[in-house]
């Protein structure tokens, strides 16, 4: 299992499980297009680079342009 989902910290970065979810398909739908993957991918499959790419924050949601609500930064 990917270190990072055993935590809610993820989780609570994006705002919850569902917006969570939706970027990681938006991004994944990228990737299996021919976007290429913001850190190495080092062996690893999309849904790792994905994860890894939302942990170093190299993608996050565009609050403004998605209407949503940002989760307040602690």
């Amino acid at each position: 299992m990917i270190d990072a989902l055993k935590s809610d910290e993820i989780v609570q970065k994006m705002g919850g499980r569902f917006k969570l979810t939706a970027l990681i398909q938006r991004r994944l739908a990228e990737l299996v297009d021919g976007a290429r993957p913001l850190v190495e991918r080092n062996g690893r499959t999309d849904f790792e680079v994905v994860i890894e790419e939302i942990v170093q924050d190299k993608i996050t949601i565009d609050w403004e342009a998605s209407g949503l609500e940002a989760p307040a930064r602690r």
